[in-house]
């Protein structure tokens, strides 16, 4: 169960920082697109702490 969820998170992971992160960039002033990703990533952390 562990191994496909971390698998599942290295799969969203990728996406963002390929994809999603460049697009964001283009349309975003500043670093506002980083701060968001590590503000997410930071999120997802927490709640799998809490959670587990």
């Amino acid at each position: 169960m562990v191994v496909a969820l971390g698998a599942v998170a290295g799969s969203m992971a990728f996406i963002c920082l390929d994809e999603l992160l460049p697009t964001a960039r283009e349309y975003s002033t500043g670093h506002l697109a980083i701060y968001g990703l590590i503000a997410g990533m930071g999120a997802m952390a927490t709640s799998l702490v809490l959670l587990m």
